[in-house]
């Protein structure tokens, strides 16, 4: 066997090494996430059984499974944000041969600040953007219907808003990275923040399960402000890479 052969017999057992531990990472999570189902569900059900009055939706389910189904959906989730740090760090563990000593240094300083602003970015949806959303929608129409919402409907919805707002809150870090690697800098960004603008309202129509003014505007000025932080860190990974490259090794003439 050559030794191109062996290298990718050996990065082939590398990655299922990773992998398998990867996924027994996510399977130990959901198991202990299925131990706190009830727990978790409440979590998430309760902005809208705290909205009060007629407002306040009573929690049903139409289907012999769907509880069942829910609650395994719930625990799946719960795992794979439990084993994140996990997953994470043997994604960087398995490219980090192919990088070099900084990229390694980014990418591990990285580690606790992409955790961090995906906890911000859920934090921001359950406190912030969920009440007046679920408000309009269960107060919409009152005095036609009661609101009865089956819990996976409610379950899902609030699993989308939490996800797609813990990912766009990585905006800036994102920028930054791109900066420090040099594929991005602030005069591209700023020939770009009027786009920015436009794909902030088509991310908030999409993200947002209203259609009201309010909630569009509360989730695209996040995103507004989120890519305005990250031009500002952009321009501090120019500084950086600019004092990086002003270090040249000195060497003496012959």
């Amino acid at each position: 066997m050559s030794d191109q052969q062996l290298t990718l017999v050996q990065h082939l057992g590398e990655l299922r090494k990773r992998l398998f531990i990867s996924v027994l990472a996510l399977l130990v999570g959901s198991a202990v996430s299925f131990g706190f189902f009830k727990q978790i569900i409440d979590i998430l059900v309760r902005p809208a059984r705290d909205l009060g009055g007629n407002a306040g939706a009573q929690l049903i389910y139409t289907e012999v499974t769907e509880l069942l189904t829910t609650s395994v959906k719930v625990s799946f989730v719960g795992g794979f944000i439990l084993a994140s740090p996990v997953i994470l760090y043997h994604v960087i563990m398995f490219v980090a041969p192919g990088l070099t000593g900084r990229e390694k240094r980014y990418l591990l300083a990285f580690l606790p600040a992409v955790l961090g602003a995906f906890a911000a970015g859920i934090a921001f949806a359950y406190f912030v953007m969920t009440p007046p959303a679920l408000h309009f929608l269960l107060t919409f129409g009152g005095d036609v219907a009661t609101p009865m919402i089956r819990i996976s409907n409610i379950v899902n919805l609030m699993i989308r808003l939490l996800v797609w707002m813990g990912i766009v809150f990585e905006t800036p870090l994102v920028i930054y990275l791109l900066a420090l690697l040099g594929i991005v800098n602030t005069r591209m960004l700023g020939r770009f923040r009027r786009y920015w603008v436009i794909v902030s309202f088509v991310l908030a129509a999409i993200i947002t399960p209203t259609f009201d003014p309010f909630n569009q505007v509360l989730v695209a000025a996040p995103l507004l402000v989120l890519y305005e932080l990250g031009v500002l860190l952009a321009r501090l990974a120019g500084r950086k890479r600019t004092r990086s490259e002003a270090i040249v090794p000195f060497s003496e003439p012959d």
